[in-house]
């Protein structure tokens, strides 16, 4: 294969090499080697908030250069506008809007001790010496230091290349960026080649506690001590606790491994078990051989190198979220220091519910069956531990964040298709628990059906979203035979119906008279607390019925009316009015804002509706604007893998409107053939017959198995059990 296609060595001559080759080069995805195709440099410029490091699955560790920045294009640590790098640290959020962890800060420098007695360092380097594929990452420093990097579940590996005889490595237990802050620290040497430690540190998590082993491949020649906390020549305590170790390498690289854990040293000791006897190289080709599994779960066929590299990517993204909190035999450490065992399967955390469980969650159950369960179960622990399912579960600590409580939805789901491996019962009770919570503006939903304004700020969306999680809730009910909670839940799942304005066609604020809020304009976006809808206008969130799209329409006036209202969303202003506008809502057309997850499902109406030609208008612009390659190839924060789960069901021409339905809505496939695996050894193999001169767009019939289907959706029970999907397209 010619080298353009070989893994970049060098952004800058692997975008300006694409633009030439795509035009030489027809591509059949379907005979490479899939990890080719992930770009973990795409999104890291603009807001995608994505960091470019090494990690495996859903690993603990996601070791990643950190440019000790702050900002809010910094939350990964890493934002590709920067020219410097401050550390290496060993945990990251993927795509989030608020910045925190980066915890076990390490970085090398050159022998020249005025350089490593210096408080803060940032070492410059190119973007032409920096890589990155699954599992590993390099750069070259401006200085002649080589860095490289992989990882396993729960240890980082470090190979570092220095000019000279000798080399330091700097541990920073102080590293803070952004909400982070480090409130205790410890570093000691346990012999001459092994360093542990603990970060103790606030921000967005409370109470985190992230303990390290740290094992070289040369003995510790020289230490140096520094910051402000204090040092007795072997070990340092402190919240600015940071150790510069000296190695004598004459030329051969240094090896480093370190692995985490948030119960112990003596547990972070046991984990380097993951490594040993381990090479670099072997490390790293385990790191992408897992990557390789992941992506084969979905096979597409595309003459689009871009578009194959934008959907592999995103396919990429959708396994960094949740990830394992848990050491190897289950125990765990919570926000509060208390130590408990998952005795179900492994424990994980980063669940950013408000984005994931519209399309991230519903694609798990069918590329991730098998984590499914304990992804469930440690919601469930999350529950046990702190009284409630999570709302944004951050280090077991419940951060609040944003509305609704949609842990419901995400459990659901897996009842309502029939996932194993969990107490459903005590699923039951604890979604209810969340549903009569008494915070949250919870009460008064129950009491007045919907959340009067003065009660509770972001009003519209909490009503709205309550709403389709106690839909969620009834339909468990359903199933578990519960008629009494079946009807209850039902009831308030139409407590959307209080909000709407006749008059105006959108979900409006109520005051507790039950009069609406004035004046009144849907353009307003309001960040802060006073606002009437999260991160949004009314635009946005007013589409937000799921569950009753058909009540939803009666309220418009019928489906005509509805898809008129739509079609004015893509037509109207894309202006944002307000003092304190959200800086999230981007990628907009209109009012249809795809850089922000309220507005993901929306174009999906448009089938349920009898328009899927309007559908397949607006996935394509969509796909085609908003999804593109190289380091500002998202439109918007990646949100824990939401952007990309979306990106994902649409080139595969569907998409979980209701995301607990199990039902996904057809838009138009954005890739000509694709294969998704199945468990049992199943596959659905999808095909697209494209033609064109017609006047009627997008998807015109559909036929699965050699027979004909609406030209609305496939069921989840359909797709699981695997077989031909053929699609006719009229272009």
């Amino acid at each position: 294969m010619c080298a353009i296609l070989q893994h970049r060595q060098s952004i800058p001559m692997r975008y300006s090499l694409i633009t030439g080759a795509a035009m030489l080069l027809a591509l059949q995805v379907s005979a490479q080697k899939l990890t080719r195709f992930v770009d973990p440099f795409l999104g890291t410029g603009g807001h995608g908030h994505v960091y470019p490091g090494a990690t495996v699955p859903f690993g603990m560790v996601q070791l990643s250069p950190d440019n000790g920045v702050n900002g809010w294009d910094w939350c990964s640590g890493y934002h590709y506008s920067s020219d410097s790098i401050a550390g290496f640290s060993h945990t990251h959020l993927s795509g989030t809007g608020i910045g925190d962890w980066c915890d076990i800060s390490v970085l090398p420098l050159p022998d020249d001790r005025d350089l490593v007695r210096q408080d803060r360092i940032r070492l410059p380097f190119s973007h032409a010496n920096e890589s990155a594929k699954p599992g590993y990452y390099a750069v070259g420093f401006d200085n002649g230091i080589r860095a490289e990097l992989t990882s396993t579940t729960r240890n980082g590996y470090h190979r570092y290349t220095f000019p000279g005889q000798s080399g330091w490595l700097r541990f920073d237990m102080g590293f803070t960026i952004n909400w982070d802050s480090a409130t205790a620290g410890m570093l000691k040497v346990a012999d001459d080649s092994t360093l542990i430690g603990s970060r103790f540190s606030t921000g967005w998590a409370k109470g985190q506690r992230v303990f390290f082993a740290a094992r070289f491949s040369r003995p510790i020649r020289e230490i140096l001590w520094s910051g402000d906390s204090k040092a007795d020549g072997r070990q340092q305590t402190g919240p600015t606790s940071r150790a510069s170790l000296r190695f004598e390498v004459n030329g051969s690289p240094l090896y480093t491994r370190v692995a985490i854990s948030t119960i112990g040293t003596d547990e972070a000791l046991a984990a380097l078990q993951e490594t040993d006897g381990a090479g670099f190289d072997r490390v790293s080709a385990d790191a992408e051989r897992l990557w390789e599994t992941e992506l084969e779960k979905i096979r597409i066929d595309t003459t689009d190198r871009d578009k194959a590299v934008t959907f592999y990517t995103a396919l990429y993204r959708t396994c960094l979220s949740p990830v394992m909190h848990s050491d190897a035999d289950g125990r765990y450490r919570t926000h509060d220091g208390t130590i408990r065992k998952q005795t179900n399967g492994d424990k994980y955390t980063i669940f950013s519910l408000w984005d994931t469980f519209r399309a991230l969650h519903p694609l798990f159950t069918i590329t991730q069956p098998g984590r499914v369960p304990d992804m469930i179960n440690s919601m469930l622990s999350f529950h046990d531990d702190n009284g409630l399912l999570p709302v944004w579960d951050i280090s077991t600590w419940e951060a609040n964040t944003m509305t609704g409580y949609h842990a419901i939805p995400v459990i659901a789901d897996a009842i309502l298709k029939g996932i194993p491996g969990f107490d459903r019962e005590k699923a039951y009770e604890a979604m209810k628990k969340s549903a009569n919570q008494l915070q949250r503006g919870t009460p008064d939903f129950i009491r007045f059906g919907y959340i009067p304004q003065e009660k509770h700020g972001w009003s519209v969306t909490y009503t709205l979203e309550y709403a389709f999680d106690d839909w969620c809730i009834a339909q468990v009910a359903a199933k578990l035979n519960r008629t009494e909670d079946h009807a209850y839940y039902m009831k308030r799942a139409m407590n959307y119906k209080n909000l709407f304005d006749p008059a105006t066609g959108f979900m409006r604020a109520k005051d507790s008279s039950g009069r609406f809020i004035e004046p009144f304009d849907p353009l307003i976006s309001e960040h802060g607390f006073e606002g009437q809808y999260i991160e949004g206008t009314a635009w946005q969130h007013s589409f937000f019925v799921p569950h009753d799209i058909e009540g939803f329409a009666a309220l418009q006036g019928g489906r005509s009316q509805l898809v008129k209202k739509i079609d004015e969303l893509f037509a109207s202003p894309s202006i944002l009015k307000g003092d304190n506008v959200s800086a999230d809502v981007t990628g907009l057309i209109g009012q249809y804002a795809h850089g922000n997850e309220p507005s993901h499902h929306i174009i999906y109406m448009y089938t349920l509706l009898g328009r899927p030609d309007l559908a397949a208008k607006w996935v394509g612009l969509v796909a085609d604007s908003m999804y593109k390659t190289g380091p500002d190839g998202l439109i918007g924060n990646d949100d824990c893998g939401q952007m990309s789960a979306w990106y994902v069901w649409s080139c595969l021409g569907m998409y979980p409107l209701n995301p607990v339905s199990g039902e996904y809505v057809f838009g138009v496939p954005l890739v000509n053939k694709a294969t998704i695996r199945l468990e049992g050894k199943k596959q659905l193999s999808m095909t697209v017959i494209r033609r064109s001169g017609s006047d009627a767009k997008g998807i015109v019939s559909a036929k699965l198995n050699g027979r004909r289907i609406p030209v609305r959706s496939i069921s989840h029970q359909q797709l699981q059990k695997g077989g031909r999907l053929v699609f006719t397209v009229n272009e």
